[in-house]
């Protein structure tokens, strides 16, 4: 059998999915790798790993639309997958750069099986890219691609992925959008900063995080991913929703991009704001959290003096990514940054 199996909806093997569910709810990756075999990565990639393929595809639509797509002026980036599972997040980040723009893709996780399959993977999808797994992983890329890592990290791999993220270039980081995640992903986000890297996503400023400061320990940096068209209706998918117990409406992240390039971002202009989660709109108003240079507010949009507005935040799937006119914590005015 190849070392990197595909597993189609018409072969999926449910019990297999089910047991590694299980060890995704009992914290099994504390007691070590959870594949057995590489049948289990193809079975998680399908599934699981397409989900957080649908996070990565939200996340570098909007680098796209901002045009902040790590780029190189010659040879090629070299891109680091670190702790790379199936390898979704490194496919998805090689497609959107583009392979012929990459000169390396290279792969590491703490279970040799996750690199190997990652690696076969990647060699199908993109033929005739350089990909290099394990030892030979790079030390200092061009752009560090990190995934779903922060809630299994030992003490140990802390400190290898501070060191990487404070060599590598472009850092892309994508978490699930947990309270206790992300919050902790607000943390390495302070790092950067003060290692002198330019925080790109989600903030829109280089100000201290607003949802670090005393009193704002209730709310977390988390954004939505919108599915695919037509997933709802898909009845593989929604064989595995119910199975699963996954909420196919609901794809929570949380996010930090990072460089090293200038402090000015000419995408945004000043006094651009940021969406924490999703607006509640009830009949009257829409309420929501908003973050800036200033810090985090709660704001009241109106309905009846801004309907555009207001149907906008409905419609809107993200960025959510807005300049405001306010009165204290009720909006007068405003517009979106962002298609």
């Amino acid at each position: 059998m190849s070392s990197s199996p595909i597993v189609t909806w018409e072969t999926l093997d449910w019990p297999t999915l089910d047991r590694l569910r299980a060890g995704f709810l009992d914290g099994g990756a504390a007691r070590g790798p959870y594949w057995k075999s590489p049948h289990d990565l193809a079975v998680y990639d399908l599934t699981y790993g397409e989900r957080i393929g649908w996070k990565w595809d939200a996340v570098l639509r909007e680098l796209r639309l901002r045009s902040l797509l790590p780029s190189a002026s010659t040879g090629g980036l070299q891109v680091l997958d670190w702790g790379c599972g199936s390898g979704i997040a490194g496919r998805r980040v090689v497609a959107a750069l583009g392979a012929d723009r990459v000169s390396q893709l290279a792969l590491w996780d703490h279970s040799p099986l996750a690199t190997a399959y990652a690696a076969g993977r990647a060699r199908l999808e993109f033929p005739g890219l350089a990909v290099v797994a394990g030892a030979g992983a790079a030390s200092a890329p061009d752009v560090l691609v990190v995934s779903h890592v922060l809630n299994e990290l030992a003490p140990a791999a802390q400190e290898e992925l501070r060191a990487l993220v404070g060599r590598a270039r472009h850092v892309l980081w994508v978490e699930p959008g947990t309270h206790e995640v992300a919050r902790a992903l607000q943390g390495w986000r302070e790092g950067l900063r003060a290692g002198g890297a330019r925080i790109v996503a989600p903030c829109t400023h280089q100000e201290a995080c607003g949802l670090l400061r005393a009193g704002e320990e209730r709310h977390w940096c988390h954004h939505f991913a919108p599915p695919p068209t037509g997933v709802h209706a898909d009845r593989n998918w929604v064989r595995f929703a119910q199975r699963a117990g996954i909420d196919l409406r609901s794809l929570p992240y949380a996010y930090v991009i990072a460089d090293r390039g200038a402090v000015a971002d000419p995408s945004l202009p000043a006094g651009t704001a940021r969406l924490i989660g999703r607006p509640e709109h009830f009949k009257p108003y829409a309420r929501m959290l908003s973050c800036d240079a200033e810090g985090v507010v709660e704001l009241t949009l109106p309905r009846r003096t801004l309907p555009e507005l207001y149907k906008h935040l409905e419609r809107n799937r993200g960025p959510l990514l807005y300049r405001w006119e306010r009165s204290d914590a009720t909006v007068s005015g405003g517009a979106p940054l962002l298609p």
